[in-house]
């Protein structure tokens, strides 16, 4: 029996079981391959301040400012002023971060940040680079189960036992552990247009949800405002490290529509900048990235520039299309710094977790830090006390028989969330919304007899349930979340034990 299940493989998963792996014995599993994963395809790189004319507590700033001083305060110092610490010990442990032919850190400036601060690898490849090092990190200390999906936590008098999974061949197993870890993301894949990896479909969420483990802030969901557009369709993301370079947007007249937006400009935080996108593509424009005045685009952006040419975007106008998608959830399942869910045995660490970092609208470039803080912070927990798992358990293998399920098709959500639950919300369209939604029995759905596409169909369904209920309920625009019929942007200061408990009361609604 593992002393430890992780259910995911990004930064967070394996900072964890790169950690753990030294004293407990550890599995993950991933309902894919190891690389499928946001973690691996994040081109923006990771935040920290190390330069001469910085210092944590203006990332501290930056983070809160970002994030409509809805924070988790607390959480935002351990998160800014630990991150040189950490990173430098990546760094020291073979890491390699972009560096200048002087051999000195190339850092770059994103959105929301007021000093140079990101740490890249590979120029836009810092996912890649930085999954590829931890992967050679965890070989041969940890097994790795891939293509083998979680479904279900097991659990018994209020603990979580461990998980239950599906792999391709149907077959149903139970895992047991004494501590289980949801590491599973986002839920990207509910909108039509999105930067997130196929396989992020909400799962650790909806798990959570279905065992009744407190969720919050799940109105909160970031729109990044630069996905490379064509045709109707998104092709990949184009980072803000661009802006941070010197592009621009524009519209199709060549009009700079930023400049009368934000102070911050095109460097503004990803809700405004996406929002000012939106409205214009209202009007019936098109929206542009200007990289005319980007030194070396090609050399600096190496991968944007593939993905550009991939998809025959002529950048001898050096303009790039773009639109706003789905990016990044700030709520999820509620844990302290340390991981701890409101269930025992249950830990929930990056994406799926909220620990009130990001408030309401992530910074630039404070997800794979979060993921490397966070998840470090989760392991010495987890080493510094001794989880004894009780009940009698064992291994069940067995097949289970299909059942007919009433669900519908994927594109058909997409377009539903998009059109109703998007950028700008109102009234109106998120009760429309929830009653499409609940025409179909997913809170009640019996897993087992389903096939791994149908229980993530659910999973969907659920997590878009939780968003749309609590965008409902919360009658105003802050960060991320806008509603035209309440349209005064807010900015909290509120105690933050006092707004959780607001935000979490909107969950136990069935």
């Amino acid at each position: 029996m593992p002393d430890v299940i992780i259910i995911g493989s990004g930064i967070v998963a394996l900072t964890v079981a790169n950690r753990l792996s030294k004293h407990r014995n550890v599995i993950i599993f991933t309902k894919s391959h190891t690389k499928a994963s946001n973690s691996y395809y994040a081109q923006g790189g990771v935040a920290a301040a190390v330069a001469h004319n910085d210092h944590w507590q203006l990332h501290y700033e930056d983070t809160l400012r970002a994030g409509s001083y809805f924070n988790h305060a607390k959480n935002v110092k351990l998160l800014t002023s630990e991150a040189k610490a950490y990173i430098s010990h990546l760094l020291n442990s073979g890491m390699n971060f972009d560096r200048d032919d002087a051999d000195k850190l190339c850092l770059a400036m994103e959105g929301g940040h007021t000093k140079r601060r990101i740490w890249h690898a590979g120029g836009d490849a810092t996912g890649k680079e930085l999954i590829s090092f931890m992967l050679e990190q965890v070989r041969g200390k940890v097994h790795m189960v891939e293509n083998e999906m979680a479904i279900d936590l097991i659990m018994q008098e209020g603990r979580c036992l461990g998980v239950k999974t599906k792999n391709q061949a149907g077959e149903l197993q139970h895992y047991y552990a004494s501590v289980t870890i949801l590491a599973t993301g986002g839920c990207g894949q509910l909108y039509a247009y999105t930067s997130n990896d196929q396989t992020v479909t909400g799962d650790g969420l909806a798990m959570a949800y279905r065992v009744g483990a407190v969720l919050t802030d799940m109105e909160f969901v970031q729109f990044h405002p630069t996905l490379l557009y064509k045709n109707k369709r998104t092709l990949g993301l184009v980072s803000e490290a661009v802006r941070g370079e010197g592009a621009f947007l524009q519209n199709e007249k060549g009009e700079r529509f930023m400049k009368d937006v934000h102070e911050l400009k095109d460097m503004a935080p990803r809700d405004v900048v996406a929002r000012a996108i939106f409205a214009q593509i209202q009007q019936g424009e098109r929206v542009f990235l200007n990289i005319s005045q980007v030194p070396n685009f090609q050399k600096r952006f190496p991968n944007i520039h593939k993905l550009c040419n991939k998809h025959h975007i002529q950048l001898d106008k050096q303009l790039i299309p773009v639109i706003p998608g789905f990016h990044f959830m700030m709520g999820g399942i509620k844990t302290d710094a340390l991981g701890q869910t409101s269930l025992n045995g249950l830990y929930a660490v990056g994406e799926v977790a909220c620990t009130g970092v990001h408030g309401a609208n992530r910074i630039a470039s404070n997800s794979l830090l979060e993921g490397i803080v966070f998840g470090n912070k989760v392991a010495e927990s987890i080493l510094s006390k001794q989880e004894a798992l009780q009940p009698i358990y064992e291994n069940v293998t067995h097949h289970q028989v299909h059942k007919a399920v009433n669900l519908p098709i994927k594109k058909e959500l997409h377009h539903m969330m998009s059109e109703k639950v998007g950028v700008v919300r109102h009234q109106q369209e998120l009760t429309a919304m929830r009653e499409w939604l609940e025409q179909y029995d997913f809170l009640h759905a019996d897993l087992y007899g389903l096939t791994n596409e149908e229980i993530e169909m659910i999973n969907m369904l659920t997590v878009a349930w939780l968003i749309t209920t609590s965008a409902l309920v919360r009658e105003e625009s802050i960060g991320s979340h806008y509603r035209s019929d309440f349209p005064n942007v807010k900015t909290h200061s509120i105690r933050e034990e006092i707004r959780r408990d607001i935000s979490e009361t909107k969950l136990h609604l069935v």
